[in-house]
């Protein structure tokens, strides 16, 4: 028998592709797979701008980053709001100190 150098990553998607067709761990793994895309669309974007295709890279970066936010909306909503009321207590203390 014979063995290669590049067997690892063969074995592994074999391994990973036979736990997606059993049912085995698929909200596990479409939980990570769902952050990982845009995610590897920001980090290509990102390497397209600094390699010189400026225009692809600014697109699949800009895509990206949508899809990040899309897919964070329900922490990034909450966040937003517990902001706004910590900027509107930090206004109305100043405005009682007379700064602004």
């Amino acid at each position: 028998m014979q063995r290669r150098q590049g067997n690892g990553l063969a074995i592994v998607l074999i391994v990973l592709g036979a736990i997606m067709l059993m049912g085995i761990a698929l909200p596990l793994i479409h939980g990570m797979f769902r952050l990982l895309f845009p995610v590897l669309l920001v980090v290509l974007g990102y390497y397209g701008i600094k390699s010189g295709r400026k225009v692809i890279g600014w697109v699949v970066l800009f895509i990206g980053i949508m899809s990040l936010i899309a897919k964070l909306s329900w922490i990034i909503g909450p966040l937003l709001g517990i902001a706004l009321v910590v900027w509107g207590i930090s206004v109305l203390k100043g405005r009682r100190n007379g700064t602004y």
